[in-house]
């Protein structure tokens, strides 16, 4: 009889359990890439912000799936796992691009549930730091008088974030973007190597990448960074390139999005849990120890975000007379 009471009672705890666990217990982020990279550095922000948080005690698993920029998990989110209420994607901006160019195959922005914008990097205008160009003014002056004496340097092909502000900043100076000389490399590292030795003028990459360079020994300067307003900490005093005159602006927000068919229920404990962590100090000193800006939108705002940044992804493309993939 004892016997049977243990058993019954271990039965109902373990039935307990299994219903208490909920879609933040046991609960995976796939990083659309391969380890090192962005898409691996926010899964594991939320990782980090989700245990320290308190907000499960089960340590968040990231697991990889690199191709396309998320192409590959975007599509196998969409078709394999649309309703997993414990699964969260990494996004960046890159992400929304190469889905304005319809490099994600078959589906659109309006495929995902997006939610929650954890953090953001700003694209900035990078000089070496003997470089004469001392402003924007004096790179536009020099654009003017002979594009073909400024060279453009920075991780991505035709088409990338980077060369997408590369064109932008030579179309400010009065260069058609066909004309614009510009070098492509595997990443902002070698682009900034090349900077240093004179092999390019320009590198048009992004504030945070700046900034590990600069305080790893990089001879570098920023003339501007592409942010609605001046960045804190060692931007400060950095001006944006709208104070000088030129009006681009260049966010780069990472963030995660879930199936289509999460259900709502799971969906409000998530977005609850990322109201509550991103208004957090803890949180804040988790995202700048990262290397990133504060930004943070939840559900419907990020939504309306969302598709109007790929909606502006698209004018901005057919622009600059960019193939859209079919």
């Amino acid at each position: 009889m004892k016997f049977q009471s243990a058993f019954l009672s271990a039965a109902l705890l373990c039935a307990a359990t299994a219903v208490s666990a909920g879609p933040l217990d046991k609960s995976e982020c796939i990083a659309g890439a391969k380890p090192g990279g962005g898409f691996d550095l926010t899964c594991k922000l939320a990782q980090s912000a989700l245990l320290e948080g308190k907000y499960t005690t089960d340590p968040m698993r990231v697991t990889y799936m690199p191709g396309g920029i998320g192409a590959v998990a975007y599509n196998t989110v969409i078709a394999q796992r649309p309703a997993d209420g414990n699964t969260i994607t990494a996004f960046s901006s890159g992400s929304l691009l190469n889905l304005a160019q319809g490099k994600f195959g078959r589906y659109n922005e309006s495929d995902v549930r997006w939610l929650s914008a954890v953090g953001a990097d700003f694209g900035a205008v990078i000089v070496a730091a003997d470089s004469p160009f001392k402003n924007l003014k004096d790179l536009m002056v020099a654009l003017k008088k002979d594009s073909t004496k400024v060279v453009f340097g920075a991780g991505g092909t035709v088409g990338s974030q980077d060369w997408m502000k590369a064109a932008l900043i030579a179309k400010a100076g009065g260069v058609d973007h066909k004309t614009m000389r510009f070098v492509a490399f595997e990443g902002g590292g070698e682009a900034s190597t090349a900077l240093q030795g004179g092999h390019v003028q320009v590198y048009s990459g992004d504030a945070s990448e700046a900034l590990t360079q600069m305080d790893a020994g990089a001879k570098i300067r920023v003339l501007a960074v592409l942010s609605d307003k001046r960045l804190t900490g060692k931007f400060a005093n950095v001006p944006t390139a709208k104070e000088q005159g030129i009006d681009i602006e260049w966010p780069i927000i990472r963030g995660f999005y879930m199936g289509p068919k999460v259900s709502d229920a799971d969906f409000k404990v998530w977005t609850d849990a990322f109201n509550k962590m991103l208004a957090s100090k803890e949180f804040d000193k988790l995202r700048t120890e990262r290397g990133l800006f504060p930004f943070a939108l939840t559900g419907v705002e990020l939504d309306v975000y969302i598709k109007r940044s790929v909606h502006n992804y698209r004018k901005l493309i057919d622009s600059f007379g960019l193939n859209v993939a079919k």
